[in-house]
Parts: structure tokens; sequence; C-alpha cells
């Protein structure tokens, strides 16, 4: 679920390309300062890596793999050999960087500003590294993996579907992404959760189809203007797309929804005339949106160790907000948003278009939406897991609603993992600043708990 607080940097620029000819003789350019460098931005106690690549066209781009920033554009691009210089607009707190390069040590040296504090931020030539991921599958693959595409009403929905190289027809599973932006491998601060689920269910036998979220990779359409009715619709055009192909069996199909994912699935299953076969919520909220966002809002900004002012301060401005929200009137929460922010320090304050994002049609359904019926109307087989350590969807939460609104269902299993986030990755605090640093990015134990759980009702055909 998508949190209210504003995230890490970058835009984009250019550098001036000093024109060629002319009849007098010019003074010659200054060598442009090109590759890949990188370094640390020293924050006393919370170093942060970084990897910038200047291009010959004299554009530039950030990576900071701690924030999951990857080939960012950076603004007002200056990289000549007497000065390098750029900016990220639309940022709180205008950040910039201003420095000089060292031919003979191939070194740049200089300071990053932001919101009026400076930090040293020495880069050195070479790629920036990443976190290890070592449970990330790789190529080559012991089954078959498809790039798939679809309509879904007037857009194209584009996504991968792996199968078993033998048996069939197969069980399927259809992955449905959490809140957000999110693309087929729920790519999230270096993490590829959905890549995961699919090489470990491809593996035991299964067919699995994950897809770009609207308005994300190959995926037309405007999140932010989509309704919960659009994206359940987008559900139902990867089941006739897979109900088409003869390898599948259409019988068996079924949803794995993670985070917001976890509404969306049941709401589709929930549909008389769904055909869903079974469904995982991995995390999925059985709560209304507003409740979660309130409840996350107090527990995350208490594991980053805010005062309780503070606390209490942010908790009141999410319920307000919510509250406008679902009363649909999308300007007066914007609004509020600005009056609210105008009120915030230079340091914490968003960009208009953080607000912009903040409220739309596509939040407003998300922290209107109640679970309930949905779940309630559930007669397949369900699965709802959840972590001890999970800020964002709380098992502490969700975890008795959805034993009560599952009750009826013949065959529903609720499971709380301890330890582990909401990414089902184990933990310390739970705070969303710890899922980069993680290297797990689904403990194990969780992978062998869902495959056992379907092989038991839906064994794959050898």
């Amino acid at each position: 679920m998508r949190t209210l607080r504003s995230v890490l940097l970058a835009v984009f620029a250019v550098v001036a390309l000093v024109a060629g000819c002319s009849t007098k003789q010019e003074a010659a350019a200054p060598p442009r300062v090109t590759g890949d460098f990188h370094g640390n931005i020293e924050i006393p106690d919370h170093p942060l890596a970084v990897g910038v690549s200047f291009a010959n066209d004299g554009k530039a781009t950030i990576d900071i793999p701690a924030q999951g920033v990857q080939e960012k554009s950076l603004s007002d691009v200056k990289a000549d050999a007497d000065a390098v210089s750029f900016s990220i607009t639309k940022f709180p707190g205008n950040p910039s960087y201003q420095g000089k390069y060292d031919k003979g040590a191939d070194r740049i040296t200089g300071t990053f500003t932001q919101a009026g504090k400076s930090f040293p931020l020495n880069l050195d030539r070479g790629k920036v590294e990443t976190p290890p991921r070592p449970q990330e599958p790789k190529p080559p693959f012991p089954y078959k993996s498809e790039d798939v595409s679809y309509r879904s009403g007037d857009i194209t929905i584009a996504g991968t579907l792996t199968e078993p190289t033998t048996g069939g027809p197969f069980p399927t599973v259809v992955l449905i992404n959490g809140s957000g932006a999110n693309d087929r491998n729920e790519q999230i601060l270096g993490h590829k959760p959905f890549l995961l689920l699919s090489d470990t269910l491809t593996r035991a036998g299964y067919a699995v189809l994950r897809t770009d979220k609207r308005g994300v990779g190959k995926t037309g359409g405007d999140l932010d203007t989509s309704t919960y009715q659009d994206l359940t619709d987008d559900i139902a055009a990867g089941m006739t797309f897979l109900r088409g192909r003869s390898e599948i069996d259409a019988k068996r199909i079924g949803l794995l929804g993670h985070s917001e994912g976890g509404y969306l699935g049941p709401l589709y299953a929930s549909r008389p005339d769904s055909g869903v076969a079974f469904v995982i919520m991995m995390a999925g909220p059985a709560v209304p949106g507003s409740d979660v966002l309130v409840l996350q809002n107090r527990l995350i900004l208490t594991a980053e160790g805010a005062s309780p002012e503070e606390v209490d301060k942010q908790v009141g401005f999410s319920d307000t907000l919510a509250t406008l929200l679902r009363s649909g009137d999308l300007t007066a929460a914007k609004n509020y948003v600005r009056q609210h922010n105008d009120e915030l320090p230079v340091d914490k304050k968003l960009s208009e278009d953080d607000i912009n994002a903040l409220v739309t049609p596509y939040m407003a359904a998300l922290v209107g939406y109640d679970p309930a019926p949905a779940l309630r109307a559930l007669r397949m087989p369900v699965l709802a897991f959840y972590g001890t350590k999970d800020l964002q969807v709380p098992a502490s939460q969700s975890e008795g609603p959805a034993r009560s609104l599952l009750a009826a269902d013949p065959d529903a299993t609720v499971h709380v993992f301890d330890g582990l986030n909401h990414l089902m990755q184990p933990a310390d605090t739970g705070s969303p600043k710890e899922y980069a640093t993680i290297e797990t990015t689904i403990d194990p134990q969780v992978l062998t708990y869902v495959t056992d759980w379907l092989t038991q009702r839906f064994p794959p055909a050898h």
C-alpha cells in the first residue's frame, strides 16, 4: 500500500553543445566529463550510495540503489572538466550538486545540497554497486517464458506468461500487483518479488501470468484516473486471454494478489461469472483502505523515531485526507493537502507533482474501498497470509477480520508468519526503510507454504 511520504529524487537535463564552424578561430570547448561515476552522499551515520552517468550527448542520470532509483534523468547538467554540476527539480529541498573534475585522479569532488544542508559527495570512476539479491532468478530458465499482450477495453495489457515445458493443460496463477505504478515484476527497491514468485510456481508445474499495471511499462492507460472497476476489468481480460490458450486449464485459473492486489483479487473473484478457481492474498488488507492508511502512518512514523506529537499530527492529516477522498471531493482534498504542505518545514514539503499524485481518482478508490462484501462472498479455496512485522498492512489489523469475513467459505486458510514484513522478508523493525537493505526478496518458508497449499488443492498435470 502506498504511504503518504514523498520519495527521493530525479528528473533530467541537457548540456548545451558548443557550436562548430565560424570564419574566425574560436576557443576550443573544454573537454566534457563522460562515463559512470559512483560515491556516497556523506550523511552522518547514514551514507547514501549513488551513481551518476554522464552521456556523450550532455545528458546525465542518477542511480540510488537503496531507494530503488534507476537511471533517473537529471536537470541543469554541466559536465566540463573545470565544473561539474546538476540539479534534481520538482523534489523537496531543491537538491543540487556542485563539483570539480580532477583529470589526474579521474575523480569528481564536490558537495550535495538539499534543503539548505550540504554533504560531501566525491565520485570515483565506475558504476555504483547494487545490493545483492541472491534469490533473483537468472536465465536460462527451465521453462517457457513468453511476452504477451491483450486488450482490456481500449487499452493494451502487456506482460509475461511462463509455462512448464512438459505436461498440461496447466493450472494457472495470475499475479496482481500492489498499489502504485508497478511493473510485471513488482520491482521495489531492487527486489523483484513477482519474478521470484513466477519462477517458483512455474518450476512447481504452474503457468503464471504477470503484467505491467496501467500506465507502466508496455501497458497503456493512466493509473491515476483508473477506478477499481477498471482494474478488475483488467483481471477479467487476463482471464479471457488465458482461457483462449489450449495449454491452460481454463477451470483451474486462480489469482494471487499482493497488498492492494489482495483487494482486487477477491473483488473480481466475487463476481458471479468470474470462474476463478482460487484466491491467494499476500498481505492483502481485510479492512477498509482508509483504516489501513491511518494505521500504517502511525506505525511507520513511530518505527522511524518520530515524536508522539509528530505522529499524532501526521495521523490526523491522514485521517482527514482519507475522509475527503472517500467523499469524492478531490478539489477539497487537494486544497487540504496544499494547506497542510504550507505548514511543513522546507525539507518536508511536497512538490506539486507529489500533491497531484496523492489526490487522484485512483487514490480515492483505494482509500474508499471496503473489502468485506467481496470476502464474505467467496466460495472457493482462499489463502490469506500476513507478517507480524508488516507496518503497511498490519497483521494485527487484518488477521481477525479476514478470519471472520471468510468464515462461511468451506476452504479458507488465514496464516501469520512471525517476523516477516510487508514484502514477506525477515525484518527487524518492519519499516519500509529496511526493504532495500534486506538481501532476501521473499522468505523461502513463504514460497514453500504457498506452493504446498496450491499443490494440495490443484496438483499440476504431468
